[in-house]
C-alpha cells in the first residue's frame, strides 16, 4: 500500500519523532497539543457504494467526505502539480509538526479537515463557505502575494476570508486563521483505492461539536450520532453534489 511513510512531530523540546501512520492506534502528542491521532482506516466510496480509484479523480475538484466523525467534513483534492514535501507547520498552541506531502503516483492528492481554523465555518448540505479555489480563479481571500504566486490555487473560507496553501499542508496564508487546517491522512492502495486513516494537526472537532449542536440535530439526528466515529467506508461526493450552494468571494 502506498502511503506517507513517516510523520514527524516536533515538541517544545525541539526533539523530532518519526512515526508510521499505519502502526499508530492512539494519539501522538507534541507538548500540549495532540498533533497526530489515528482513527479506523476507512475506504472512500461513491454514492453507489463502489470504491473510488485515485486515477478517476478530476483535477482541482472539491470532493467532500465526512471523517473521522459522522458529522465532520473533509475536502480531498487532486492538484495540478506535486506538492511540497516535509513542510514544517505551527499549531495555534505553538507546537511545530511536519506535513509530509501529497500521495498517489504523482504526489498530488491531499485531504484536509473542512472545518476552518478561524471560526469553524464548514460545508453543510445547505451551503459551503469553505472550498478550494482553482488556479487562476480570483478570490478576495488571497491575492497571490507571499509564498503562493498567482491568483487562486488556495483553500479559502469566504466567511471571514481565511486562506490556506493546499500544496504545503494547508498552511494559513493570512492572519485570519491562527493555524493550518488539520490534514486527513490518505493512503492509496496497490489497487488504486483510497483510504482515510488519521488526522494530523490542530483538533477542532470537540469545539465544533459544542458550537453546532442544532446543526448536528438537523443533519445527523443529534449530537451522539454526529460524534459517532466513521467505520468501514464513507461516501465521497463532489462539493456541488454535497451542498446546495457554494459561497466563494
Amino acid at each position: 500500500m502506498q502511503r506517507r511513510n513517516f510523520l514527524k512531530v516536533v515538541g517544545a523540546t525541539g526533539a523530532m519523532i518519526a512515526v508510521s501512520p499505519s502502526t499508530i492506534t492512539g494519539e501522538l502528542h507534541a507538548s500540549d497539543g495532540a498533533m497526530f491521532q489515528a482513527f479506523e482506516k476507512v475506504q472512500l466510496v461513491d454514492a453507489a457504494g463502489a470504491p473510488i480509484k485515485a486515477s478517476s479523480l478530476t483535477k482541482e475538484v472539491n470532493y467532500v467526505f465526512n471523517y473521522p466523525f459522522a458529522s465532520t467534513p473533509a475536502i480531498l483534492l487532486d492538484l495540478p502539480d506535486a506538492t511540497s514535501k516535509d513542510v514544517e507547520l505551527t499549531a495555534a498552541c505553538g507546537d511545530k509538526f511536519i506535513w509530509k506531502g501529497g500521495v498517489g503516483s504523482k504526489k498530488t492528492i491531499v485531504a484536509y479537515s473542512a472545518i476552518c481554523a478561524h471560526q469553524m465555518a464548514h460545508p453543510t448540505p445547505d451551503d459551503s463557505f469553505l472550498q478550494y479555489c482553482k488556479k487562476g480563479q480570483a478570490t478576495m481571500s488571497y491575492d497571490g502575494s507571499g509564498d503562493v504566486k498567482g491568483v487562486g490555487g488556495v483553500m479559502v473560507c469566504s466567511s471571514h476570508l481565511a486562506a490556506y496553501d493546499v500544496t504545503r499542508g494547508c498552511k494559513n496564508l493570512n492572519e485570519t486563521a491562527p493555524e493550518p487546517l488539520a490534514s486527513i491522512i490518505i493512503e492509496v492502495a496497490a489497487d488504486d483505492t483510497m483510504w482515510a486513516s488519521a488526522v494530523l494537526g490542530g483538533d477542532k472537532f470537540h469545539a465544533y461539536f459544542k458550537a453546532f449542536k442544532p446543526e448536528l440535530k438537523k443533519y445527523y439526528g443529534g449530537k451522539r450520532k454526529g460524534k459517532k466515529k466513521v467505520s468501514g467506508n464513507v461516501t465521497m461526493l463532489a462539493l456541488n453534489e454535497y451542498t446546495k450552494e457554494i459561497i466563494q468571494y
